[in-house]
C-alpha cells in the first residue's frame, strides 16, 4: 500500500499534488495552515487533513507525537513524503527584510523538510520504505535579486538531496525537484511586489500574460509520475520541465 504524506495541500501546487494522487488510489495525510473541504468530500476515506502552522517552530514538536501521524504511517509499506509547503517572502533586499520574515521561511522551506524527512525515516520500520521529494525551484540554481532567502531555501534543500542521496540510507531515496514555473498564489504575490523589492517582476507578468505559466494541475500529475516512477532517485536534484 502506498501513503503519501503532503505538506501545503490545501492550495496550489500542492492541491494539484493531492489531487493526482487522490486519484490515482492512494491515502493522502495533508498538513496545512487550512483544509480543503471540497476534496475531503470527495475522498473521505483516502484523504486526511492536519490544520497546522508549519512555519511555527513548535509545530514539528506536535508533529512527533501526533497520534495521526502514526497510526498514518503504520500500515503501509510505501510512504511517500512530499515536501511542498514553502514561501516566497521576504522579498526585497537585506534592508527590507523582516527578521521575523526571515525566520518563517527558513523554518516552513528549510527546518521543515529536513526535519520531516528525518522524523519519518526514524519511524519506518525495517520492511517499509520511504520516497522523500523537496519541491525545489530554479532559484536553488540561479540567484534573483530580491530573493536572496528564497533562493538559499532552495539550495539547501538541493544540498540535503545530495547529501543524504551520499548516506546510502536502506529503504530511502531522494530527490529535490524543480516543478517549473506555475500559476499559483505565489506567482500572484510576485507580480504584485514592487519592482523597486524585485527588480525582475515584469519577467514574471509576462509570463502570466503569455500563458507560459503551467498548472498546478498538470503540474501535479507529472510530479506524481516521476515520484513513482522507477526512477526516482536516481537524481539527486532534477528538472521536472526536462521530463
Amino acid at each position: 500500500m502506498i501513503k503519501a504524506i503532503l505538506t501545503g495541500h490545501s492550495k496550489g501546487l500542492g492541491l494539484g499534488i493531492a489531487r493526482a494522487l487522490l486519484e490515482r488510489g492512494h491515502a493522502v495525510l495533508g498538513i496545512s495552515r487550512s483544509q480543503c473541504d471540497a476534496l475531503e468530500l470527495q475522498y473521505p476515506t483516502l484523504l486526511q487533513q492536519i490544520s497546522l502552522d508549519l512555519a511555527n517552530s513548535a509545530s514539528l514538536d506536535w508533529l512527533e507525537s501526533s497520534r495521526d501521524l502514526n497510526d498514518f504511517i503504520a500500515n503501509t509499506t510505501q510512504l511517500l513524503l512530499i515536501n511542498n509547503a514553502g514561501l516566497v517572502s521576504p522579498i526585497g533586499p537585506l534592508g527590507s527584510q523582516a527578521t521575523l520574515d526571515i525566520s518563517r521561511s527558513v523554518q516552513l522551506n528549510v527546518t521543515v523538510p529536513l526535519a520531516m524527512s528525518a522524523l519519518l525515516t526514524q519511524k519506518m520500520q525495517s520492511h517499509q520504505k520511504l520516497r522523500i521529494l523537496h519541491v525545489s525551484s530554479g532559484a536553488a540554481q540561479s540567484a534573483y535579486p530580491g530573493w536572496s532567502v528564497y533562493c538559499a531555501t532552495k539550495a539547501a534543500l538541493d544540498m540535503h538531496a545530495k547529501a543524504v542521496q551520499q548516506d546510502q540510507s536502506p529503504n530511502v531515496t531522494i530527490c529535490s525537484l524543480a516543478p517549473g514555473v506555475i500559476d499559483t498564489g505565489m506567482q500572484t504575490q510576485i507580480r504584485e511586489t514592487d519592482e523597486l523589492l524585485f527588480p525582475n517582476k515584469q519577467r514574471f507578468i509576462e509570463l502570466k500574460n503569455t500563458n507560459s505559466l503551467s498548472s498546478p494541475e498538470t503540474t501535479g500529475v507529472q510530479l506524481v509520475h516521476y515520484l513513482l516512477s522507477p526512477n526516482f532517485g536516481k537524481l539527486a536534484v532534477d528538472d521536472l520541465r526536462a521530463h
